[in-house]
């Protein structure tokens, strides 16, 4: 740790995806990682014999994590949970449109949820637990080459209501996995958008040029801040889409992982996903197998790494500030 590094930092909360899992195996759980002292504990362990085990990662694991109050909230692939700060399961909603979840977010009294499998994002009333509006960005078959030619279309945009019956269709055309909400704007972005979306007043507009493939990009210092999964690298970028300040992933010598002979399309390391901003000069992101990763953002500096699991198959997916401490 440098002098300018807090002398404590918090415990963040992690839900991981173990991808190439069997039947019978666990297929994810949930974690707290002391930053500060290095120690990690599971606190969930995600494992659902009715979960479809077709395709690559479908149904498996729990996604996103935010808080409300007293409540922790996880994300299943077509189910949010609500549990308090004891581990209990509280409850759960789900709804018709709600399917393939990632990332979600809380702001004020209501949740955002990605809808990977509806092109969509869905807000859901916390003090009601009523989904009550939803956004539909959805490419068309003609833009189906954009990523190879580097063009960045304008999606159809479209406003609905998840408790009626003439939401989107089932369709998954621009891998919508990631919302974060701030100053009263929803902002969306996925790995097949190349752009990261605003929703203000019910339009949509264009915020910021971002790379293909990008995970879990958020407005920071001026522009964006990014999981670049395809490098191996945490990216701050402008809104122009140039590269201002890089973080590398941690790797490890292939020969202290455990299935590290599976296909890199299946399960491979240093794969970077979830990150959550602690403040204005302090992040973490996750990564495969299982670690997360304390930064400094001026200058780019890691300040800590912290390993839970050498299974390359155990892959962070949310990632938050542990909020109980304080």
């Amino acid at each position: 740790m440098t002098s300018a590094t807090p002398a404590k930092l918090p415990r963040v909360v992690l839900s991981s995806v173990v991808r190439s899992a069997y039947e019978g195996e666990s297929h994810g759980g949930v974690y707290l990682v002391d930053l500060s002292s290095g120690s990690t504990e599971q606190i969930l362990d995600w494992n659902d014999p009715t979960i479809d085990w077709e395709g690559r990662g479908g149904d498996r694991g729990l996604r996103g994590i935010a808080f409300h109050g007293d409540s922790l909230i996880l994300a299943a692939s077509d189910e949010i949970f609500f549990y308090d700060r004891h581990l209990a399961l509280q409850g759960s909603v789900r709804n018709p449109y709600l399917k393939h979840c990632h990332e979600i977010f809380v702001a004020g009294d209501t949740l955002y949820a990605t809808s990977t499998g509806f092109d969509s994002i869905l807000e859901l009333d916390l003090t009601t637990r009523r989904f009550v509006r939803g956004y539909t960005l959805r490419f068309g078959p003609l833009w189906r080459g954009r990523r190879r030619l580097r063009l960045r279309p304008r999606p159809t945009f479209s406003v609905f209501d998840p408790d009626g019956h003439d939401g989107p269709e089932p369709g998954d055309s621009a891998h919508i996995n990631n919302v974060c909400v701030q100053d009263a704007t929803v902002y969306v972005c996925g790995t097949g958008l190349g752009t990261v979306w605003a929703i203000r007043e019910g339009a949509l507009h264009r915020h910021a040029h971002v790379p293909y493939g990008s995970h879990n990009a958020q407005p920071f210092h001026g522009g964006v801040l990014l999981n670049h999964t395809p490098s191996d690298r945490i990216v701050h970028v402008s809104r122009r889409g140039r590269e201002l300040a890089t973080f590398p992933i941690v790797h490890y010598e292939p020969s202290e992982l455990e299935h590290a002979s599976l296909p890199q399309d299946k399960a491979r390391q240093a794969f970077g996903r979830g990150l959550t901003i602690l403040s204005d000069d302090l992040f973490v992101g996750g990564s495969s197998p299982a670690t997360v990763t304390a930064y400094r953002f001026d200058p780019p500096q890691v300040i800590d790494s912290i390993n839970i699991t050498k299974d390359v198959r155990n892959a962070v997916h949310g990632l938050a500030a542990w909020p109980f401490d304080r």
